[in-house]
């Protein structure tokens, strides 16, 4: 490909910028001074821009431990988006929520510019399982447990059977469900009379939230994280 697509697509440099940089000799490309930036390049050349290497990729993959106060969008005209906490370095790449998390929800939301990969996680027919804890206005009873399980009638759909778990404090419960609808998990506690005070996302089939993770932050996944929703 051409040198100004392949740091274009790596870089947060504009192509413009790539231009006037491989003019002032910035660009190296295997050991020797590239000045123009419309010269062929592969994949296995080594380029450097100000003597740093660059390595080519397109797609990118992130897991961010989201704070309450901000919208699962790119864009909103009122309310702040999980892409504003994101730096330079990721936000050329322009990526998107796969999949979303309510604006008061906390925890984890993965983050890409790959298509294929958000199928992964977010087809219904997937069933990938989201794991959530919540903290409820008035204790869990066992006869929700049975509930859950029976899937619930929620007016505009069925949810599929979820499964609640109730810890030796009734008001916290820990919550799965296969879906992502609308204010699902909240909808199904109020379903059986209880109001989600506090709710935060866990995981999201075997990937777990980082727990070194601070709120509004992010991480690239691993190859080995990114192939377990690919399969």
């Amino acid at each position: 490909m051409r040198l100004d697509k392949y740091l274009s697509e790596s870089t947060p440099y504009s192509r413009k910028e790539i231009k006037i940089l491989a003019g002032k000799g910035a660009i190296c490309v295997n050991g020797t001074i590239v000045k123009k930036s419309d010269v062929q390049v592969t994949e296995q050349d080594e380029i450097t821009v100000n003597g740093e290497k660059i390595f080519y990729r397109k797609f990118i993959y992130l897991m961010m431990n989201k704070p309450a106060g901000y919208l699962s969008a790119t864009w909103d005209d009122k309310d702040p988006v999980v892409v504003d906490l994101l730096s330079e370095e990721y936000k050329h790449f322009e990526p998107f929520p796969a999949g979303r998390l309510d604006k008061d929800t906390e925890g984890l939301l993965l983050l890409t510019n790959d298509g294929q990969f958000d199928h992964a996680v977010t087809s219904p027919r997937k069933n990938v399982v989201k794991r959530y804890f919540a903290r409820l206005d008035a204790p869990a009873e066992f006869n929700d447990i049975a509930a859950f399980r029976a899937g619930m009638d929620l007016g505009d759909f069925i949810a599929k059977p979820a499964d609640l778990e109730i810890t030796e404090k009734p008001c916290e419960v820990f919550v799965e469900v296969s879906e992502g609808k609308f204010h699902q998990v909240k909808r199904m506690c109020e379903k059986v009379g209880k109001n989600v005070l506090y709710l935060k996302r866990l995981s999201i089939g075997e990937l777990v939230l980082d727990p070194a993770l601070e709120p509004g932050k992010v991480r690239e996944l691993t190859p080995e994280e990114i192939e377990a929703f690919m399969k």
